[in-house]
């Protein structure tokens, strides 16, 4: 049944296609001017507090200093977490024609340099109070043995009078630099690497912008709301839902470094008082378990994507905080949202509907009866890939494919079945290894799971499903799977209990290390792991 929000909201703006064609620094100027320059508008948990009047200055201030070691047109890499200096940096890079590279700190060093070849980034701005944090230094050493590593620290300290007073010379002036034209590249990020090597995704600014209006077309946005993200912005959902949405539309937000600080990130959400949260399942459930009464109850609805949401979550948020999550969709490629619940019409196991201006098809499925394959069309939809030879090769003719098998209602509202890389061909039958996941975390929701899909020379592939539940037992799961009435196929034919499930920065399951570390438990000839 849909979850109402307790207060009615106001309708959402209509979506006009002629504003999506603006560069990031012409949206931000036209924000400024629609709510006032002296508007507090960016936080951070140093509580450092800017204006727009401020970012805009101190971007133009940091944007001079850093063409004066890069070229225009530029691809940067930005080695940074989620603070007011990140969105500083993001948009100096924006005054001065530079290209921001996004680069996801905890994909290691191999990854990272595998990126910067793609993208050719040959300087990354960066902290060195961070690298010190992250303990990132191995990393950075690796980086630097082929690019310049440029510490942010270094630049504004040789800042001087000269330096500053140009900067807010330019500031006065801005509009004269936000010309970009909107279909030129305004950032560049990388995928997860969820199932492969890293490609590099050209995002332009009618792109960003143009997920910006679809969003506010979609869901009446408040003013007076304070978003907080602890979504890192190597991360798509943590760029647009976390940055560009809240400065593009006037609503302040506040940006925490790390999704995985369990314990702080209740209590911030009190001291602020937020009242729209984005993250995955996995943290939200985190949250939800640390914190003391009262603490997320300053929420009006938490925003989940990148993973499915469970019902144990949404349980817990509710009974302990009156707080409703809404559940979207997207990919990076898609800028990122393509459909998304409305607190108002939400439809708890779906994803929502699809978003203004968004055209799609679902192509036919060999083995799978419900839905196709999805593929988008839309302003939103990236310019393109990097290619090995540099130049961007675009997706035909306009189509994403996404890869995700999906079904949509007649009232446009759409359910994820899975990957179509997620999906295990078992006696001529497609599973979905989503639905094997799902079936474990009803029975074992205090715990992380992971199905895999292994070769079986006499029904084709087997599922496996690794676990971090110390008791788990294949049993509990057959007998569980009789009552709730599961298809036979979708039992695993094994559960293996690990340590730990690994994650990838943004939350979403690693898939390509989970299953690297079920080679490895294969592999080891001393090594057996519990199996039930």
């Amino acid at each position: 049944m849909p979850e109402p929000m307790e207060e009615p909201q106001q309708a959402p703006q209509a979506f006009d296609v002629s504003r999506t064609r603006r560069s990031l620094i012409q949206a931000l100027l036209d924000a400024r001017a629609t709510v006032g320059g002296p508007k507090p508008i960016l936080e951070d948990h140093d509580r450092r507090v800017l204006t727009y009047d401020q970012l805009i200055l101190a971007a133009t201030v940091l944007g001079r200093k850093l063409a004066s070691f890069t070229k225009e047109g530029e691809n940067v890499g930005v080695f940074l977490p989620n603070s007011v200096g990140t969105v500083v940096t993001f948009f100096a890079l924006q005054f001065t024609a530079r290209v921001p590279a996004m680069l996801n700190f905890t994909a290691g060093a191999h990854n990272l340099s595998q990126a910067c070849d793609v993208a050719d980034v040959q300087t990354i701005l960066t902290s060195r109070k961070f690298v010190e944090a992250g303990k990132f230094e191995d990393t950075i050493a690796h980086l630097g043995e082929k690019r310049r590593v440029v510490y942010l620290e270094d630049v504004r300290a040789s800042l001087n009078l000269w330096d500053k007073l140009t900067g807010a010379l330019r500031a006065r002036f801005a509009p004269l630099q936000a010309l970009a034209h909107p279909d030129s590249t305004a950032a560049i990020l990388f995928t997860s690497g969820a199932e492969g090597a890293p490609k590099a995704v050209t995002l332009s600014h009618a792109n960003l912008v143009a997920n910006v209006e679809q969003i506010r077309s979609h869901i009446a946005l408040d003013k007076n709301w304070v978003f907080f993200s602890p979504l890192p912005v190597f991360h798509s959902f943590g760029l647009t839902g976390g940055v560009l949405l809240p400065l593009l539309t006037g609503i302040r937000t506040f940006q925490y470094p790390s999704p995985l600080h369990h314990k702080q990130i209740p209590e911030l959400i009190k001291e602020t008082g937020a009242n729209v949260l984005l993250a995955t399942d996995t943290f939200v459930s985190q949250y939800a378990r640390a914190a003391a009464d009262g603490e997320l109850s300053s929420l009006k609805f938490v925003v989940c994507g990148a993973e499915r949401v469970r019902d144990e979550t949404r349980r817990i948020m509710m009974d302990r905080f009156g707080v409703s999550i809404v559940e979207g969709y997207g990919a990076t490629e898609l800028s990122p949202v393509v459909c998304v619940n409305d607190p108002n019409r939400n439809r708890p196991g779906t994803v929502g509907q699809f978003l203004p201006g968004i055209h799609f098809k679902l192509e036919t499925v060999p083995g799978i009866d419900e839905g196709g394959r999805l593929l988008i069309r839309g302003p939103n939809v990236m310019t393109g890939y990097i290619g090995d030879d540099g130049k961007i090769d675009p997706p035909e003719g306009g189509w994403h494919d996404t890869g995700d098998v999906v079904t949509v209602d007649d009232q446009r509202f759409v359910t994820i079945a899975g990957r179509l890389k997620r999906f295990a061909k078992i006696a001529g039958e497609m599973v979905s290894l989503n639905a094997v996941e799902a079936h474990a975390a009803k029975l074992w929701p205090d715990h992380a799971h992971a199905a895999l899909a292994i070769g079986d020379e006499r029904r084709g592939e087997q599922i496996i499903l690794l676990t971090d539940h110390k008791a788990a037992d294949r049993q509990d799961l057959i007998a569980f799977a009789k009552a709730s009435g599961w298809p036979e196929l979708q039992l695993p034919r094994r559960v293996i209990v690990v340590d730990h499930i690994p994650v990838l920065g943004s939350g979403k399951t690693d898939y390509v290390s989970t299953e690297k570390l079920l080679k490895q438990m294969q592999g080891a000839s001393n090594a057996v792991p519990a199996t039930r």
